[in-house]
């Protein structure tokens, strides 16, 4: 079974990569609206998306483990604090430089959640606390929902096109993110077997939307000739950045956890959990927090590296912490 949820999730990256290609050979251009309006169909799965997230919230399973609250605060920090403090860190040296928009991209990866599904599946497969994962993957995705605008909101208006935009981002919160949770809430019980019944169904239409998003933002990116004005050197960058980004979190976390004196198992769910970040959220926030149509690529490209390297790594690690035991 958990296998096949890592076949899934391959899968699902090279079709990352189909939409990415797509975008290049056959743009969606603003004249195809008049056929299908891709955009408002976005715009509707992303309610569609948070809808169905309050739907599955299970409050039980939330509430069962809030007593392991030394992990919960550090896994919280850890995705929170921890990974914006890092990238602030490289703030003064690139403020004035060609950097910056680079920089403040991968700050938006450092202010997203955790992952959901991967952080369950990754920490069962290590044999760590999946409850206290199921936890905080949840309640991380609660939190992003004021943390990340808010983190982001002092660079939103520096060189990314938002200036004057913050009602206009408050509203697309509201309507697009808090209401269908909290639609969502409300009428889990009513519809949790439902939910439940069909959760593969469901979770194939959260990774459409993905898919969609990226193939929409990419086929901008290429008919407005964007990656032109980013640098081979400053890709190459980018990328170890984000590598470097996972590893110095990961081993904070485990340092932490360690002098913490945690359990074994305590230990993996944090560093796990803790060093994971969400495509989902990312891909969702690159629209609601009103990134323009030209910025949107650089929004995404270190979240889509991030996602990529964290799956591969993650679960080649988990495999490996499981035959160890």
């Amino acid at each position: 079974m958990k296998s096949k949820i890592l076949d899934k999730q391959n899968i699902f990256l090279l079709l990352l990569l189909l939409m990415v290609i797509s975008g290049k050979i056959i743009p969606y251009r603003e004249e195809y609206n008049q056929i299908f309006n891709l955009g408002t169909f976005i715009d509707w799965g992303i309610a569609g998306i948070f809808l169905l997230y309050g739907l599955k919230l299970n409050l039980k399973e939330v509430v069962k483990d809030i007593s392991n609250w030394k992990l919960h605060l550090l896994v919280q920090f850890g995705t929170f604090m921890m990974f914006p403090l890092v990238v602030l860190l490289i703030y003064p040296f690139v403020k004035s430089t060609t950097f910056f928009p680079l920089w403040v991209s991968v700050f938006f990866l450092a202010s997203l959640p955790s992952t959901v599904s991967s952080s369950v599946v990754m920490v069962s497969i290590a044999k760590g606390n999946v409850t206290s994962a199921i936890f905080n993957a949840s309640i991380s995705g609660l939190i992003g929902i004021v943390m990340t605008p808010l983190l982001m909101s002092p660079f939103l208006g520096e060189n990314s096109g938002t200036e004057g935009k913050q009602g206009e981002i408050i509203q697309q919160l509201l309507l697009k993110v808090l209401l269908p949770i909290i639609l969502g809430l409300l009428l889990n019980p009513i519809f949790k077997n439902f939910v439940t019944k069909y959760s593969k169904i469901i979770a194939e239409f959260d990774r459409l939307i993905i898919l969609l998003i990226v193939y929409e933002s990419f086929s901008s990116a290429f008919v407005n000739r964007i990656f032109s004005t980013i640098p081979t050197d400053q890709f190459i960058w980018l990328t170890i950045c984000v590598i470097v980004l996972f590893f110095i979190v990961y081993e904070i976390l485990k340092f932490i956890a360690i002098k913490l004196q945690f359990t074994r198992e305590d230990i993996i769910t944090t560093t796990f959990c803790g060093s994971k970040k969400s495509l989902v959220h990312g891909s969702l926030f690159v629209l609601v927090l009103g990134i323009p149509d030209e910025k949107k690529v650089l929004f995404l490209l270190p979240v889509m590296i991030y996602h990529s390297f964290q799956l591969f790594y993650v679960s080649w690690l988990a495999n490996k912490i499981s035959k160890t035991t």
